[in-house]
């Protein structure tokens, strides 16, 4: 069967039960990690995160013969460089290929033809402004954020999913979009995306789904 390793951080309280759901225990044998991280998500403790990202690639199982390892954050992702994270995490454990949110999103959004984004997030402008550019310098264009401005991740865990369907919301009414991304693994959105994305009749992609999705697309999984 399929192995696919994640890389978690220790805050994080959302993405291994969405991730339960994007892929079922029938379809892969999902292994996971944790990497220490910061209380607050602040460019510093992303840059943090470097030291310890091959130390928490190896305490995946070394036999399992992973497919694919996601390194789950997508701010992370943008400040530390997705040749980086590979590099970083192949030093750690076997894997064939690594990915992270931010690649994951955009090789999404390719396979669905989306280049005008609006984008909900958690960050404060010190993180959001580097995914911003990150984006960007892959081709995807930021039309339009909103922010919950919110630096601290027991909080982020618990921002109601409500609350971010009205700032999809907000975004699909004010600007031409091809689609919304809710960005940020702690957020709780898979139970918003589907009703969301007929009800605004474009895409609605997250960072836990547009992760579950590349790693299975990258394991040869359906």
């Amino acid at each position: 069967m399929t192995s696919l390793g994640l890389i978690v951080l220790r805050v994080d309280e959302t993405i291994e039960h969405e991730f339960r759901e994007f892929i079922p225990p029938e379809t892969a044998r999902l292994h996971v990690t944790r990497i220490h991280s910061g209380d607050d998500l602040t460019p510093e403790t992303i840059g943090a995160m470097k030291a310890s990202l091959t130390e928490a690639a190896a305490l995946l199982p070394p036999a399992a013969d992973f497919d694919v390892v996601g390194y789950a954050c997508t701010s992370g992702a943008a400040h530390l460089g997705s040749e980086t994270i590979a590099r970083l995490v192949k030093a750690g454990v076997p894997t064939r290929t690594v990915t992270e949110p931010l690649s994951a999103a955009v090789a999404q959004m390719q396979a669905l033809d989306i280049h005008q984004i609006g984008i909900v997030s958690p960050y404060t402008d010190a993180v959001a402004n580097t995914l911003h550019d990150a984006f960007r310098t892959r081709g995807i264009n930021i039309e339009d954020t909103v922010s919950f401005n919110e630096s601290d991740e027991g909080t982020v865990a618990r921002i109601d999913p409500l609350q971010i369907a009205h700032a999809a919301r907000m975004l699909a009414r004010r600007s031409r979009l091809d689609g919304v991304f809710l960005s940020c693994t702690n957020l709780q959105t898979a139970g918003i995306l589907e009703s969301l994305a007929a009800e605004l009749k474009m895409p609605v992609l997250s960072s836990n789904h547009a992760l579950a999705w590349h790693m299975k697309r990258l394991a040869g999984l359906s």
